[in-house]
This record gives C-alpha cells, sequence and structure tokens, in this order.
C-alpha cells in the first residue's frame, strides 16, 4: 500500500473551499490523502467547479477550519 499524500500549506487540498477527500493528521496540521484520489472540486473560489489537485493553488485560498496550526 501506498503512504498518503501530504498536502501542502497554501495548497488547494488545505483550502476551506475544496471538496476532496482528506484527513487530518494527528499533529493538527498535516492533511493526508489518498493516493488514488487526490483531486477535488473547487467550491466557490476562483476555480469553482473545476477539479484540483495536490500542487494546485490560487490567489484566494482560505485555511480548512479543521487545521488547528500552520507552524
Amino acid at each position: 500500500m501506498t503512504a498518503p499524500l501530504l498536502a501542502e500549506l497554501r495548497r488547494c487540498p488545505t483550502c476551506n473551499r475544496w471538496g476532496g477527500q482528506r484527513t487530518l493528521g494527528e499533529d493538527g496540521s498535516t492533511v493526508e490523502l489518498d493516493p488514488t484520489n487526490s483531486r477535488g472540486a473547487c467550491h466557490e473560489g476562483p476555480w469553482h467547479g473545476s477539479l484540483r489537485g495536490p500542487r494546485n493553488a490560487c490567489g484566494q485560498w482560505r485555511c480548512w477550519v479543521r487545521i488547528t496550526s500552520t507552524a
């Protein structure tokens, strides 16, 4: 089994507008993605409705509300 992908801060999977499958790591700031399903739709952002992956970003990023620390 492949290890889950880790999303970087200010990338789509750490954005509150991103609709993909993700889980929050034990540290409260790491976002883990399923490597076989790492894309999700943008909701209400500039890429609204388009599928965005772990390396995508935009200028209207909003920190996912479940992330407790950015340190």
